[in-house]
């Protein structure tokens, strides 16, 4: 079991949670998945949370495969006032900012976000560790090779576990000495790996329990399924499913999804699972 401080609020991990992604992005490679309006966040999050998400994700900057940077001005103006609409509908729900803008992650917890999750684990920007400990919020610090805009471009590794493992050995040590309380490890699926690169990772991810933090998958509906399927984004609702039982068998604390229904479907089976 592992105990979160988030700005306050306790977050317990008893079992895997799950959290819903709201994407205030033009952009993002699951065209469903974006919600511009505050009324169609609002529907979207309200869904989510009828649905069991334990954790709301939301963030305006696209990270998908070639995708272009915004400023953190204009991350701004689209993420805080949907933080502070959401976190006045739902006072028990736990709010993630997805940003690696420390600027930016800072103002979101002001107005009522309990969690950073940085995909850059602070490459991006040099103050955001001393941000989120000044925050003291927990920390979701993600591997990813390269940057959004050329990640996909031919990754190379030798062993991609053992890099990952090396990689967050590293970070959540420079984390602890930042001031950072609690960390949560995301190994980053799809960012600068290859599909079998994503897949040795997920059939390796209880390994990273060694690090003695929770480990989040965000592996929904991403190019290892649909690629793998040869199938439309829309269609890899199925494929999800299977790997997010596998991530769970493997030991990970958090399903990051697009779908909600489906996640806490499989938490509990697995749970029923473990039992006979």
């Amino acid at each position: 079991m592992f105990s979160l401080n988030c700005k306050g609020k306790l977050l317990l991990i008893e079992k895997p949670l799950v959290m819903g992604i709201l994407n205030i992005t033009e952009d993002s490679f699951y065209a469903e998945s974006r919600v511009q309006s505050i009324e169609a966040i609002k529907n979207k999050a309200t869904q989510m949370v009828k649905e069991g998400a334990d954790i709301l994700d939301i963030g305006a900057q696209s990270t998908r495969p070639g995708s272009k940077r915004i400023s953190a001005k204009d991350e701004l103006e689209k993420v805080i006032p949907a933080i502070e609409m959401l976190a006045n509908l739902f006072p028990g729900i736990i709010i993630s900012i997805d940003t690696y803008h420390a600027e930016v992650a800072s103002k979101s917890v002001k107005a009522g976000a309990g969690i950073v999750n940085d995909i850059s684990a602070g490459e991006m920007d040099m103050n955001m560790l001393s941000v989120v400990a000044s925050l003291n919020v927990p920390y979701i610090c993600m591997h990813m090779k390269g940057e959004p805009a050329t990640m996909q471009q031919n990754p190379g590794y030798e062993d991609v576990t053992k890099e990952v493992l090396d990689f967050f050995i590293k970070k959540t040590a420079a984390c602890k000495l930042a001031g950072i309380n609690d960390v949560i490890i995301d190994p980053g699926f799809g960012f600068g790996k290859n599909i079998l690169q994503n897949l040795s990772l997920l059939k390796n991810l209880s390994v990273f329990r060694i690090l003695e933090k929770p480990i989040l998958a965000g592996i929904s509906r991403k190019s290892t399924i649909y690629k793998t399927l040869k199938i439309p984004v829309e269609d890899s609702i199925n494929g999800t499913t299977v790997l997010n039982t596998l991530a769970l068998h493997n030991r990970a604390s958090i399903l990051r999804v697009h779908d909600v229904k489906e996640a806490k479907e499989i938490i509990t089976l697995m749970k029923e699972y473990t039992k006979a």
